[in-house]
């Protein structure tokens, strides 16, 4: 069934936030931890909050990482949330060096603490920030962003590192912190991330989940 999200538990991330907030977009959920029920799924949802390593060394401990990965490269789609974004791409420079599922080429690094003019910056970037367009990118449809007025776009962010693509045209939408443009959304295919939580983020965050669990 397409509105069935198949969310992976591997001992990170609030899961229960997650499940109500699908469940209210009309989702079935079913939580999954055995990487064996990744093929039978039509879409997955990659929660996540920690650290990159220990999230890296979980997911690849129970082979959960192939299974991913050999999920996105079914076509079906992929929506990972706040850490579980991050994971996408192809490493991360927190605590050292360590590598991601590579679904997104690009890099996870550090969100500046001093900004453009040598004032400090607060990290982490905690709070609503309004969602944009990127360069060259002037309109949403065909992403989980689909539903969103850009006048309307504030949603709720909680970190200190920050997607930073390979490919400009990955990014779906950015927000500011200060003056340092972070990637909010970034999609490549069928695979989608989003640096912030929709399940925290209100009626804008909802409808985002919801334009995921409709995707085919």
């Amino acid at each position: 069934m397409s509105d069935v999200i198949t969310v992976i538990d591997y001992g990170v991330g609030n899961l229960f936030s997650v499940r109500r907030a699908l469940e209210h977009c009309g989702a079935k959920v079913e939580m999954v931890s055995d990487p064996s029920l990744l093929k039978g799924a039509s879409k997955v949802l990659l929660p996540g909050v920690g650290a990159f390593a220990d999230a890296m060394q979980n997911l690849s401990a129970g082979g959960m990482d192939q299974a991913i990965i050999e999920f996105a490269r079914s076509g079906r789609p992929l929506l990972g949330i706040c850490l579980g974004m991050q994971m996408l791409l192809d490493s991360s420079a927190e605590h050292g060096h360590t590598r991601g599922l590579g679904l997104i080429p690009g890099s996870v690094e550090p969100v500046p603490t001093v900004d453009n003019h040598g004032q400090r910056s607060k990290v982490p970037h905690i709070g609503w920030s309004s969602l944009v367009f990127p360069e060259g990118r002037t309109t949403w449809e065909g992403t989980p962003l689909a539903s969103v007025d850009p006048a309307n776009s504030a949603v709720y962010f909680v970190h200190s590192y920050m997607a930073v693509p390979a490919d400009p045209a990955h990014r779906i939408a950015n927000c500011m912190h200060d003056d340092t443009v972070v990637a909010a959304v970034i999609g490549h295919n069928n695979v989608w991330g989003a640096q912030f939580h929709p399940e925290k983020s209100g009626e804008i965050g909802l409808s985002i989940l919801s334009s995921f669990v409709a995707m085919k």
